[in-house]
């Protein structure tokens, strides 16, 4: 029996990957590469280079590799391109994962864990957010993830699939070992923006809005290391195996950064100066989101290692520095 990651080339789903892969798991992985990278993922993995939304070949996936269980990451994540295109991206994140569920279910998949997202809450009133507090999204991003969230809920009730859905914070971080990282085109992640801004790869950090109701008047945000999400991934995967009921769980530290301190943090941390520029607001970027984790800790008995601004810093950096290297002439 095997198991799919789909977006695996990406971000977190190649850090899956390669956690999965040492652990001994079969994996398979089912990315369209148009945000992903082969070199991202465990040599002797798999990939079907192809689309979600393409059942006939996901249903041939499911039989050739015996697939039981499907961590489903691919997704367009930037919130101000969906806000721009909300048709891509409801065909993109939702009309999709409804060919890859239904096509899941007809294949005799058992377990399915969703990348979903703290997007969900919008303009939360209360901080730490709970998984039953209100979910009024402010962006078609945020909505194209709850509306999936939606359908696997319904779906489930008919059909003898368990699933977890996930929301994750802010996710930023490195592989430590450096065998992978967020090695996208177009950054949008606040930390891996700074960090090139700290290594000279952009000139300045713009920062939208100062105005906020946050101390320092700038937006707050839940940031969890990659690595400790993935730890969350495999510890769904163990709660799943084991019985566990289907279940939605935020992933985060349970405490905020403000864009201020990020960009203090990475200025210490490269021991670098860098122009910031204040722009106006974005619209659908609430003030502050950060989560409650009393859940995740207490069903999974996850605990975090890198739950320090600076380490997860130092992880982008280090990273952004192999990539440079890797583009240098020899």
């Amino acid at each position: 029996m095997s198991i799919m990651i789909t977006g695996g080339a990406g971000y977190v789903g190649s850090h899956l990957a390669h956690a999965l892969n040492e652990a001994g798991e079969r994996v398979v992985v089912l990315d369209n590469l148009s945000t992903g990278f082969r070199a991202s993922i465990p040599g002797n993995v798999p990939l079907i280079a192809g689309s979600i939304g393409d059942m006939a070949l996901v249903t041939w996936a499911i039989a050739e590799y015996g697939i039981r269980t499907i961590f489903h990451c691919a997704a367009a994540t930037v919130v101000p391109d969906s806000l721009s295109d909300p048709v891509f991206y409801y065909r993109n994140n939702t009309f999709a994962s409804l060919a890859l569920i239904e096509a899941a279910i007809a294949g005799g998949v058992e377990h399915f864990v969703f990348s979903s997202t703290a997007a969900v809450y919008g303009n939360t009133k209360f901080n730490p957010v709970r998984e039953d507090a209100l979910t009024l999204p402010t962006s078609p991003y945020g909505s194209s993830k709850l509306v999936t969230e939606l359908m696997i809920e319904d779906i489930a009730k008919v059909h003898p699939i368990k699933y977890a859905a996930l929301r994750y914070f802010n996710v930023a971080g490195a592989d430590p070992a450096l065998r992978t990282g967020q090695s996208g085109r177009k950054p949008t992640n606040l930390i891996k923006v700074a960090v090139q801004a700290a290594l000279g790869i952009s000139e300045r950090v713009q920062i939208f809005g100062n105005d906020y109701d946050t101390p320092d008047g700038t937006c707050i945000r839940d940031y969890i290391h990659v690595s400790d999400l993935v730890r969350a991934h495999m510890n769904i995967l163990d709660y799943l195996r084991g019985g566990g009921e289907n279940i939605t769980l935020n992933c985060g530290y349970g405490h905020g950064y403000s864009v201020l301190d990020v960009i203090a943090a990475v200025k210490s941390v490269s021991r670098t100066n860098f122009p910031i520029v204040y722009r106006e607001r974005r619209a659908g970027d609430p003030a502050a989101v950060v989560a409650d984790v009393s859940n995740l800790n207490r069903l999974l008995c996850w605990k975090p290692m890198y739950d320090d601004l600076e380490a997860i810093v130092a992880h982008t950096l280090a990273w952004e520095r192999a990539l440079l290297d890797r583009k240098s002439p020899a």
